[in-house]
């Protein structure tokens, strides 16, 4: 059947702007695995429901199956696309999602619950909240968790620590002084910060899998304290030592090490991967460890700590796979320049001919947004 297109009289007609361009490849990802849209945005007539119709006219019964983290990747992709956030869709796949997915709130230490609409239910936080839903800026949180973050930041949280400390608050937000601590670590993370006060902040949480560290020596924090969560731990960390530079590195390191230590072992060993990460975050918040680890790092530069940390990756001395980016490759596909959200600009115009066939088919695949470097 042909269907015949009338000029509009309108000056936009036949343009399609990036936000149209992706609400349609999102309606077709949609009929490619034959999962509904829910109400009402099966109905309203939208770029979204128009690439539904079109997939579905397309793959017919051929579609594919959809897992669970393909569900989360299209429900994540679809209140994105309602906001006007960009996503990445070069590294965010179901499979990313399913790397960075955890069983616990690494914010509350619940256990985290699957479409509840409770408030312990996983959801996706952007950790930078000015930058997109792209690879290195996402965690896996319980839902009242990422409610209080919101868009608050690195120095939001820890205000609202020193405010719940000095009012004797129970807490900001439904969350306490603890879980509010935890918030700003994770989200020093992902914010440049000086390398003295990089240097002097306790690994109250530890990095989630697939996070950026934008601060070398929290990178050196984390290779150092993960070591603790598998065994042969004390033959890994004196081949480390070997790496330090000069005797009073070295003794810096040991005095750090001996501090903190006894912390992991208080806890007691534990079979569950959560309960030995918790034991190791807890162990940071002793003054001692902390005051002896930053005593140890402010004698290294953060090029040292880089270096420190390549080094023992290529000896296989870590736990686990530390990849080194440079600072574009950091922030690719992350949109700072437009603060996280779709670029507003339209991606072709189309000359309109009185009448003309329509294809169902997608209009070719371009990038979901540009990749902006930081500046």
């Amino acid at each position: 059947m042909t269907l015949e297109l009338h000029l509009s009289h309108d000056r936009n007609a036949g343009t399609v702007t990036t936000h149209e361009h992706i609400g349609f490849e999102l309606g077709w990802d949609y009929a490619h695995y034959n999962v509904h849209l829910p109400a009402p945005y099966a109905q309203e007539p939208s770029p979204l429901r128009n690439g539904l119709l079109a997939g579905a006219a397309t793959f017919g019964m051929r579609t594919l199956q959809p897992t669970r983290h393909v569900r989360k990747w299209l429900q994540l992709r679809l209140h994105a696309w309602l906001r006007g956030r960009s996503v990445e869709l070069v590294q965010v796949t179901p499979h990313y999602l399913q790397q960075i997915d955890v069983t616990h709130c690494p914010i509350t230490r619940v256990v985290l619950s699957s479409a509840t609409l409770e408030s312990t239910d996983a959801s996706i936080d952007r950790v930078r909240s000015d930058a997109g839903y792209a690879a290195g800026n996402l965690a896996v949180m319980s839902a009242k968790a990422n409610h209080a973050k919101g868009a608050h930041g690195f120095r939001d949280a820890l205000g609202f620590v020193r405010q719940i400390e000095a009012e004797s608050l129970g807490g900001i937000a439904g969350l306490t002084a603890a879980q509010w601590a935890r918030t700003a670590v994770l989200c020093s993370y992902v914010e440049r910060l000086s390398h003295a006060e990089a240097c002097a902040l306790p690994m109250l949480v530890l990095p989630p899998n697939r996070l950026r560290l934008f601060n070398p020596v929290q990178a050196l924090q984390a290779f150092v304290s993960l070591q603790l969560a598998t065994e042969g731990w004390s033959h890994r960390l004196s081949r480390f030592e070997d790496l330090l530079p000069g005797k009073d590195a070295k003794r810096a390191f040991q005095m750090f090490f001996h501090a903190l230590l006894p912390r992991v072992l208080e806890a007691g060993r534990s079979a569950e991967p959560h309960e030995v990460r918790w034991a190791i975050e807890d162990a940071w918040r002793n003054p001692l460890a902390l005051q002896r680890w930053t005593a140890f790092a402010s004698q290294l530069t953060e090029a040292q700590c880089e270096h420190l940390v390549a080094r023992a990756s290529q000896r296989k001395l870590g736990t686990t796979r530390l990849d080194r980016v440079n600072d574009d490759q950091a922030v690719e596909g992350w949109n700072l320049d437009s603060r996280g959200y779709v670029p507003h600009t339209v991606l072709m115009r189309r000359r309109v001919s009185r009448a003309r066939p329509v294809d169902v088919r997608p209009p070719a695949r371009v990038p979901q947004q540009a990749h902006l470097p930081l500046q």
